[in-house]
């Protein structure tokens, strides 16, 4: 009796372990099976995440060019920024002499002091007349007066219409030849060819370097 006693305790111990081996198995491969599904879940979610934050108002591109003067003195800064609205162009300049100047994106990525002619002529992809006054059109390199004031200081934001910093578009300013931005030394009187009469460069950047 008590041998079969014994061996009957050692099967319902053994069939009891087998018992919760399966429970734990059944445990385990759920557990597995809910953690596989909030993986899942967070990948969706991180996915959706990344979809919603993707071609949003806030993506822009930015190009900030070093400006230097005749002496190769650092002036200050331009900053090309691209938005959804368009491009802007937002001058920090110091140190220069007080007055009116034009202004102009040229057609190469080369600006070297002290005459920065190797800059060529005024960004022209459409092949216009120089000036704003112009009856048919204007270069869409031609920007506004720069006014200087009497402290030499500034600091202003303007608008450049129809170009683009993206590589892909159509009128890009990020060019095979590249672009810079050009300060001269007289107010552009936005009609006379090619130039608007605005005297001599007297301060350069690189906006784009050519391409290799």
């Amino acid at each position: 009796m008590f041998k079969r006693g014994r061996l009957a305790l050692l099967s319902g111990a053994v069939l009891t372990m087998v018992a919760c081996a399966d429970e734990v198995t059944e445990l385990e491969e759920s557990g597995q099976e809910d953690v596989a599904e909030d993986q899942e879940e967070t990948t969706d979610d991180e996915s959706t995440d990344v979809l919603e934050d993707g071609g949003t108002d806030e993506e822009y591109t930015s190009i900030d060019v070093d400006m230097v003067n005749s002496d190769s003195t650092l002036v200050g800064s331009a900053v090309f920024s691209e938005s959804e609205e368009g491009v802007t162009l937002t001058l920090n300049l110091e140190g220069l002499p007080a007055g009116e100047y034009g202004m102009h994106i040229h057609e190469f990525g080369i600006a070297t002091p002290p005459t920065f002619e190797d800059a060529g002529g005024h960004f022209n992809p459409t092949d216009a007349e120089h000036g704003f006054d112009s009856e048919d059109g204007h270069h869409l390199g031609d920007l506004p007066n720069l006014v200087v004031p009497e402290n030499g200081i500034v600091n202003e934001t303007i608008e450049v219409s129809d170009v683009s910093l993206l590589p892909d578009a159509e009128y890009t300013l990020a060019t095979e030849d590249g672009t810079s931005l050009i300060i001269h030394t007289g107010p552009d009187d936005y009609e006379t060819q090619p130039t608007g009469d605005s005297g001599e460069r007297m301060v350069g950047g690189v906006i784009f370097a050519p391409q290799d």
